[in-house]
């Protein structure tokens, strides 16, 4: 039987696993990793280099570990960009996608093109500091010496395969969100080139997303896709009434589509293109969600684990006893943008410990999805499935499952994005892996009191809330959270 690797690297940690034709995990590894941040200048970087080191370390013990697989694929955080010279070696560190030093050339941008042609040609509403289109016109302002230098600019995934096999390529989900790609055309917008700076030439060849694209010590290297789509299709959202969720470092919001939503000024969810031929698929994400848990680990409760954060939060009634938090720790993104937003604890008494304040994160991160949700239309969607490493605390999926009232499930691979970079080249397997990720025994799930041949399945209590006050950084609202209740039918 044939073996897939699939490598998810995110924002603050790496995963790889390996895969049979049936979906069935053999083998995992993961780093976590910390990013280099300057609070001052805005500015949010990693060492280029240990990416390709991380990389090549967990395929070398998997490797060892389960055998060398058939192929290997690759799935990204979006928008961090790798500036090298003609030889491939970076002039600068990663910038990483949270990264807002360009927020004066974003505005230019917007002012030259407009909002509506951006969209029409990039699928992207809203002009931000994070688009890679806006880092390089900030290197050519403030970074000449650097600029003028370049001569291949990558995102993350073009790195990784680019280091792995030699070949300066990249496919159309990564480059989604760059705004200098038309995703109709499946193209370069060379009018933003032009006025960037930079020729064609300077950019990776575009190849289908699981497209052959080379070779790595004998495995055959796959073009992925970007990571929030990758997870997507690892978890077997296939029409409009599902979306999956993943809480990670970030929070992502995929919903599939056919078509290119037409452009409406009032909307700021952008459009890209699926890694499935002819569907496109719409992303709302929130610049903080386990990276705001994990902040609070690691700086105020360093001797806990995260289980044992939840157990002190599970403790905790529903509204933790009046502490709300705003959750903009690296600004706001979706439904509002605002990258000057700040995180904010109030409520605040000596009567709220620890896990007061674990829980109170995790309620405003199940607030921020149902406020996604209601702008995206809430009404049409049936079923959200959840993944991520948020996805592992029943607590966590319990409480989003009572603040959205939606119905939620969870998969037996919690790797899914590996997962569907494992399998996607193959349809026959990736199809079989679906149905066997959706059957799981409480083995797998000891929290679920009962299960029995089916996905784990959380709702919402209608009969019994407590109030909770959450609130935006355009306006204040009053929401009700309902108490902790699963229901297990299939």
């Amino acid at each position: 039987m044939k073996t897939f690797l699939g490598l998810d690297v995110g924002t603050t940690s790496l995963k790889a696993a390996i895969f049979d034709e049936t979906g069935k995990r053999l083998g995992f590894r993961s780093v976590d990793y910390t990013l280099d941040t300057d609070p001052v200048t805005g500015t949010i970087e990693f060492d280029a280099e240990t990416y390709i080191t991380m990389c090549e370390t967990v395929i070398a013990e998997l490797c060892k570990e389960c055998g060398t697989p058939d192929a290997l694929s690759v799935d990204t955080q979006g928008e961090t960009m790798i500036l090298c010279d003609g030889a491939g070696k970076p002039l600068a560190p990663a910038v990483v996608w949270l990264d807002n030093r360009a927020e004066r050339e974003a505005e230019e941008v917007r002012r030259d093109f407009g909002s509506k042609r951006v969209y029409e040609i990039t699928g992207q509403p809203e002009i931000t500091a994070g688009w890679p289109a806006c880092k390089l016109l900030w290197f050519r302002r403030n970074r000449p010496e650097i600029f003028d230098q370049i001569e291949k600019v990558f995102l993350l995934e073009d790195w990784i395969l680019y280091r792995l096999t030699g070949n300066f390529v990249t496919e159309p989900t990564i480059q989604s969100s760059s705004v200098y790609f038309d995703i109709s055309k499946r193209d370069w917008w060379r009018e933003m080139l032009d006025y960037i700076g930079l020729p064609e030439t300077r950019f990776p060849k575009i190849l289908p997303s699981m497209t052959v694209c080379g070779e790595y010590k004998g495995i055959k290297v796959v073009t992925g896709a970007l990571d929030q789509i990758a997870g997507t299709v690892g978890c077997g959202v296939t029409d409009e009434s599902e979306i999956s969720e993943m809480t990670g470092t970030i929070m992502a919001i995929c919903a599939m589509t056919d078509t290119i939503p037409p452009y409406d000024p009032a909307s700021i969810i952008p459009c890209h293109l699926h890694a499935i031929e002819g569907k496109y698929c719409r992303i709302l994400w929130s610049s903080t969600a386990g990276m705001a848990l994990k902040w609070f680990k690691n700086g105020f409760s360093e001797n806990y684990s995260f289980r044992e954060l939840d157990e002190l939060a599970e403790k905790i009634p529903a509204g933790s006893d009046g502490l709300t938090v705003l959750p903009y720790f690296t600004g706001s993104t979706m439904p509002k943008y605002n990258p000057e937003a700040t995180a904010v604890f109030s409520g605040v008494t000596l009567a709220h410990t620890r896990g007061h304040f674990a829980r109170a994160i995790m309620e405003s991160i199940a607030f921020l999805l149902r406020e996604d949700l209601a702008y995206i239309g809430a009404d049409a969607i049936r079923e959200i499935r959840i993944t991520g490493g948020g996805a592992s605390s029943p607590l966590w999926a319990q409480i989003k499952a009572d603040v959205t009232g939606k119905t939620l499930r969870t998969v037996s691979e919690s790797e899914t994005a590996c997962l569907g970079r494992g399998l996607r080249g193959r349809l026959p397997a990736f199809r079989r892996a679906r149905r066997e990720n959706e059957h799981h025994t409480e083995r797998n799930r000891p929290c679920i009191r009962t299960i029995r041949s089916a996905p784990r399945i959380l709702r919402s209590d209608p009969n019994a809330s407590c109030g909770v006050s959450v609130c935006s950084n355009s306006r204040r609202r009053s929401t009700r959270s309902r108490a902790n209740t699963i229901s297990t039918s299939s």
